[in-house]
């Protein structure tokens, strides 16, 4: 039956491979969008992401008819294009970092090396997308190769958002308290403010949010520096940010309350608004770079075992 598929009726494998390269396109133009961070920019970013996306698709694609041939040299050209798609993530890892060293409040390498690897990852999936719907349509009919890709299709939007701090901490807004030179959110203290009329206008303007972690897990993951300045910087880019080049005692930061492992944060904004920036705290994403499970380890296991 593939046989005959295949060398009998070349206008179905053309519609195999088409319908495989189509639905391989449409899963990329679903997971790119220039959203607050605005990248990849507008419109030579996703250019350059959209014709990725139409190479992704088109070896996922040919892959199917090109290896039932025997033609084993296929999985050559996917191992080159893993290859090339490495490299594509080591050139956004490079252009975000020279951006960041312009920005008033950066990214962090942590942060730029999760988008570095989604963007990796996404023409995988378009590969995933292209090679089962032109299999399910070579193998079985063109009807069930649609319904295959849109199948995929799904799984790509599933896939296309990952976890954000609402799953892991609670957040609530916090005061923000000037005691003298010193400046905390509720109890937890941030840094010292020399200038009276810095004290002056951060009693007036600033923004503090409490972080709560539900558990061990969160409370490890919240403390990492490279989700912490993830969290900044999606504050101030939604929020604007007051502050200019050489005025260190209005950035934002965070500190930990070392004692329970809650998270203060405090941003001096644009837009005074407590209730937005909760917000927007509750949807920064989670960096799995900055992810820790120290619960999962084997001695802690134990540990929790004998302790019932």
């Amino acid at each position: 039956m593939w046989k005959q598929m295949i060398s009998g009726q070349p206008h179905h494998v053309m519609i195999g491979i088409l319908l495989g390269i189509a639905f391989g396109i449409c899963a990329r133009l679903f997971l790119l969008r220039t959203d607050y961070r605005q990248y990849p920019a507008y419109p030579h970013g996703k250019i350059i992401h959209i014709s990725l996306g139409v190479i992704a698709a088109a070896l996922g694609a040919v892959a199917v008819p090109a290896l039932y041939k025997k033609d084993y040299t296929a999985i050559t050209f996917l191992t080159l294009a893993a290859q090339q798609f490495r490299d594509v993530r080591k050139m956004e890892r490079e252009t975000l970092s020279k951006i960041d060293s312009l920005e008033l409040v950066p990214r962090g390498a942590t942060y730029i090396e999760g988008i570095a690897m989604v963007f990796e990852g996404r023409n995988y999936l378009v590969i995933f997308s292209a090679l089962l719907t032109t299999l399910a349509s070579l193998s079985l009919g063109v009807i069930y190769g649609i319904v295959v890709g849109l199948a995929t299709l799904i799984v790509v939007l599933w896939l296309k958002s990952g976890k954000m701090i609402s799953h892991i901490a609670e957040v609530e807004i916090g005061n923000v308290i000037v005691k003298g030179p010193d400046l905390y959110v509720n109890d937890i203290y941030i840094m010292n403010v020399g200038l009276g009329s810095n004290q002056k206008l951060i009693a007036e303007g600033g923004i503090g949010l409490v972080l709560h972690p539900k558990n061990p897990n969160a409370k490890v993951t919240i403390s990492n520096l490279g989700q912490r300045q993830a969290m900044l910087y999606d504050l101030s880019t939604m929020l604007g940010i007051y502050r200019d080049d050489g005025e260190p005692a209005l950035i934002p930061m965070a500190k930990l309350d070392m004692r329970d492992g809650r998270l203060a944060v405090f941003i001096l904004a644009h837009d005074n608004n407590p209730e937005k920036a909760k917000q927007i705290m509750l949807r920064v994403p989670i960096l799995e770079s900055a992810v820790r499970m120290p619960t999962e380890a084997n001695l802690n296991k134990q540990e929790e075992g004998w302790h019932g």
